[in-house]
């Protein structure tokens, strides 16, 4: 799915959240506003501009702008960049024009969604960089921050990487809890077997395993049901051996678990089509933008 389908895909709930965020910050309410420009001077159309102060890649300037429309739907934009761009520090991301008030009420939600999310699209992107095989893909995980999911996984995706499970409904994915629930691996699969799956639930059924004895009950019983293995927290030395097993028995290859900056490249092996990184969600830091009038 392309971002642009994304947001078309997510458009009410994306409007929800930023109806909601506009009313967390009382927007209605502002007493500095209201105290100073109340009159015709709140009034006064003003032009301003938005800058980058940091070397990132862009997401959520598409966020920026319906924050303001949803404040007033006179408010005109002349945008020079759109999300995926590398910006330098130091740029001019677009103009501005509406009243004093509407460009003061809206700064601070806006500013909030941009930094967030070019936050994570540039840590997503340094790891793109990092790829060292064509045919593998970044994906974000389900650790989101709670009503911000719909931007994060935007925002992964404006860096380079891929949109992956969005929430429960979305697809199957059997966990180490599922399976201890069940009593183990093989009666997971054995009860999957007599379920009669649909061959839409069979394309996108997914299986954690933590260990080799795991790893060969999925060859053994889940072939023709099972589309992708994910190697929960397998230590790297473990990966290759895993990867080879595998790839012989037709599965796709997740890996995630521990994955970070700095050890991302021993991860990695031919044969994995996707690492799944918590970080990207979690442990981002914010870009710094500003709206100067």
């Amino acid at each position: 799915m392309t971002l642009n389908g994304y947001y078309r895909k997510y458009d009410n709930e994306i409007n929800r959240a930023i109806s909601s965020a506009l009313s967390e910050d009382r927007i209605k309410n502002d007493l500095t506003t209201k105290l100073l420009l109340s009159g015709k001077e709140g009034k006064e159309l003003r032009n301003a501009e938005l800058w980058c102060k940091e070397d990132c890649v862009l997401a959520g300037i598409e966020i920026f702008t319906r924050v303001y429309r949803q404040i007033d739907k006179n408010v005109r934009f002349k945008t020079y960049y759109k999300d995926g761009s590398k910006l330098i520090k130091g740029t001019k991301v677009l103009d501005l024009r509406a009243s004093v008030k509407t460009l003061l009420t809206g700064e601070r939600t806006a500013l909030n969604f941009l930094q967030r999310m070019s936050g994570i699209a540039t840590l997503t992107n340094s790891f793109v960089k990092q790829l060292k095989f064509r045919n593998s893909k970044i994906l974000h995980t389900r650790k989101t921050t709670p009503n911000f999911r719909v931007f994060e996984a935007a925002a992964v995706k404006s860096g380079g990487g891929e949109f992956h499970r969005f929430s429960l409904a979305s697809s199957v994915m059997i966990k180490d809890n599922h399976i201890v629930s069940l009593g183990g691996i093989e009666e997971v699969l054995r009860s999957l077997r007599k379920k009669n799956l649909s061959l839409q639930e069979k394309q996108k059924l997914e299986i954690e395993v933590k260990g080799f004895k795991e790893l060969k009950t999925v060859i053994k019983l889940g072939k023709g049901l099972v589309k992708v293995v994910m190697l929960d927290n397998f230590q790297a030395a473990e990966i290759e051996k895993a990867v080879r097993t595998l790839k012989r028995s037709g599965f796709q290859i997740e890996v995630s678990g521990g994955i970070n900056t700095s050890n991302f490249g021993k991860y990695q092996q031919k044969g994995i089509d996707y690492y799944s990184i918590g970080a990207l969600t979690h442990s981002y830091k914010s870009c710094d933008f500003s709206l100067d009038f």
